[in-house]
């Protein structure tokens, strides 16, 4: 195996495309790129790493068969399948392995995936449109935000900084800056 870090990485179809076409570097792609973060949800949850490799192995021949059979439909990202289907196959091992005397469904809460996926892709946007914002917003309002919220200065240092009286006229500009930047940003979430 080369020990380069940048290969090739196909999109979900491409993959799809590669299995019907039994391409060996379609598989070797699937490895490299996707154990890693199977391997994570199984050492992470009582399991050791050939606990790993046989869930993804077992992962893989479901996606291979389902793909084969012509009638997979992909719902969401490919990633986001596999993971679903080895965690599902890693709850049932461990729910007849007997390892832990708790109902299968009290791991559910510990692996909701596509909902921490969703969740994380959503607040990633947020972020996007709040550093947007952000930007428009203007000085001095950019720069107030900024020392208090992300630098940790205090209002009397901000206070200080801009020239204002009194830490009070500073919390007062804050906030009304602090508006403005909602409205800012609730304006870019609605479009």
């Amino acid at each position: 195996m080369s020990s380069k870090t940048n290969y090739f990485k196909p999109t979900d179809n491409e993959i799809i495309l590669g299995i019907l076409n039994n391409s060996s570097s379609t598989l070797q792609y699937l490895y490299k790129a996707y154990f890693p973060m199977v391997y994570q949800l199984i050492v992470n949850n009582s399991g050791s790493e050939d606990d790993a490799k046989d869930v993804y192995q077992e992962g893989i021949i479901i996606l291979h068969d389902k793909i084969k059979s012509g009638d997979f439909e992909l719902t969401s990202k490919l990633k986001t399948f596999l993971y679903s289907v080895c965690r599902r196959l890693w709850l049932k091992r461990l729910n007849h392995k007997s390892r832990y005397n708790e109902n299968i469904n009290d791991y559910e809460d510990h692996f909701s995936v596509e909902q921490d996926l969703v969740s994380h892709e959503e607040k990633d946007q947020q972020f996007v449109m709040m550093d947007s914002a952000l930007q428009q917003l203007g000085e001095p309002c950019k720069t107030i935000i900024e020392d208090f919220y992300i630098h940790n200065k205090s209002m009397q240092d901000i206070s200080e900084k801009f020239g204002y009286t009194n830490a009070d006229n500073a919390k007062t500009q804050k906030y009304k800056c602090l508006q403005r930047l909602k409205k800012l940003f609730f304006s870019k979430e609605n479009i």
